[in-house]
């Protein structure tokens, strides 16, 4: 393995295995429903039906976490530590990934805590600030999901060995 970590990444088309292959089919699903949440932040945003969208948003976001939960384990347990022997996990292109789910699933679970009390009215600027709190995990994670299939998945396809790809394979099968 010589040269820059850069010759990893970027270089025309790749076949990934079946464990990074795995992985980025289950991004689309992931991605859908973000933009439903993008889709009634807006509402928000825009006054509409501002209660109805509010509480719709709630229980899409708690879809969206549960849904998200597993995919984010099969990445750090088992893509990311694999990757991390090579090029490490605290600091480059590792360390941005764990950032970035921190930070999405920082945002989303802030939401969840203060939407999940009960019987509790917010007004509506208060609405408009948790429902920001979504927006910015939609744009951290659309962008974060770009990087794993321009970057971070054709990297590992190169970098990993045939063994590895198995391995890769059958432990996120287990998750």
């Amino acid at each position: 393995m010589s040269g820059c970590m850069s010759s990893f990444g970027g270089m025309g088309t790749i076949v990934l295995c079946e464990g990074l292959q795995q992985l980025k089919n289950e991004h689309p699903p992931l991605l859908e429903q973000l933009e439903g949440l993008l889709k009634l932040v807006t509402h928000i945003e825009n006054g509409v039906d501002v209660t109805e969208n509010f509480r719709e948003l709630t229980v899409k976001t708690q879809e969206f976490i549960a849904d998200l939960g597993p995919h984010s384990d099969r990445e750090e347990g088992v893509l990311f530590e694999m990757m991390g022997t090579y090029i490490g996990r605290t600091s480059g292109p590792i360390a941005v990934m764990e950032y970035e789910h921190d930070r999405a699933k920082t945002l989303i679970g802030n939401y969840l805590a203060t939407t999940g009390a009960e019987n509790v009215n917010f007004t509506i600027d208060e609405i408009n600030t948790l429902a920001k709190q979504i927006k910015e995990a939609y744009y951290t994670l659309t962008d974060h999901f770009a990087k794993e299939e321009n970057v971070l998945f054709p990297m590992a396809q190169r970098m990993l060995s045939e063994e590895e790809k198995a391995e890769l394979h059958r432990r996120i099968q287990e998750i």
